[in-house]
């Protein structure tokens, strides 16, 4: 039997894609079916009101849960095959939850290292894949610190770490800064596109929040209320490496006044 592998080729596609929740009679549609294509190398943001599927399509990315039909592919290749995931196109996919997630009784350099030993690497090299990471996302010197000794937004840094821990070449957000204060929330946003540059991986991120979705976006997938369904592709074109000053350009204040105005609608 020929097995089908994913390439080098980290895009995501989504061909007829829905999902529902419970019976068909009596179920939910968290999201219709939908078709849409997301490039590699990118920095796609999923945006829409509160219950539209933004989450549901990324966790369908993420193969956490299901389609009710359709396909999603990988790198040219179905994430689902006979009701089973594709273990191979796993792991090419990284998460990142709105909570860091950190074991407590692990040290900040063993959460980052746990998916490692998880596939059997030997210490010494899994502990300096964590270094690295930690030097990547900006907590070197904080290795041996407890998770309750840093604060959030170094935790998420943490989870950041972890997820690229085995060198996904797709990184998955769900709402990774959300419970971030307003200018820790900024420096995330400014060290996240720094990463996403050193890295080169395919960033899909979830938020509610416009101005985040502006300052980050290649493209951002407009989604509407539900049952959710790909209202809009936007591109944001704004040179980059980006700093907060980007907000004061009028073409920020016009793609954000754009999405306001759909999103209120």
């Amino acid at each position: 039997m020929n097995v089908a592998h994913v390439t080098d080729d980290k895009s995501i596609s989504l061909k007829a894609t829905e999902k529902r929740f419970g019976s068909s009679k009596n179920g939910v549609q968290a999201l219709t079916p939908t078709t849409i294509d997301i490039a590699a190398g990118g920095m796609t943001i999923l945006l829409g009101p509160s219950g539209c599927g933004k989450t549901t399509m990324l966790r369908l990315i993420a193969g956490l849960v299901a389609p009710t039909s359709g396909i999603i592919e990988i790198g040219g290749v179905n994430l689902w095959a006979n009701g089973r995931r594709n273990s191979e196109a796993l792991s090419h996919l990284g998460m990142v939850f709105q909570d860091a997630n950190l074991f407590p009784w692990l040290t900040i350099e063993q959460n980052i290292a746990l998916p490692l030993k998880l596939r059997g690497v030997k210490k010494s090299d899994r502990l300096a894949k964590a270094q690295d990471l930690c030097k990547l996302v900006g907590i070197a010197g904080f290795e041996r610190r407890m998770p309750n000794e840093l604060s959030g937004g170094m935790r998420q840094r943490a989870s950041i770490a972890r997820a690229l821990s085995y060198d996904p070449g797709i990184l998955l957000m769900d709402e990774p800064f959300g419970a971030l204060d307003a200018i820790t929330r900024d420096t995330m946003n400014n060290e996240l596109q720094r990463i996403w540059m050193e890295t080169g991986k395919t960033v899909v991120l979830v938020t509610h929040s416009i101005g985040e979705a502006v300052f980050l976006a290649d493209k951002i997938v407009l989604l509407s209320p539900r049952p959710g369904r790909v209202q809009e592709v936007i591109d944001v074109t704004f040179p980059r490496p980006r700093d907060q000053s980007v907000s004061l350009d009028p073409e920020f204040q016009r793609i954000a006044t754009y999405l306001r105005d759909k999103l209120d609608h």
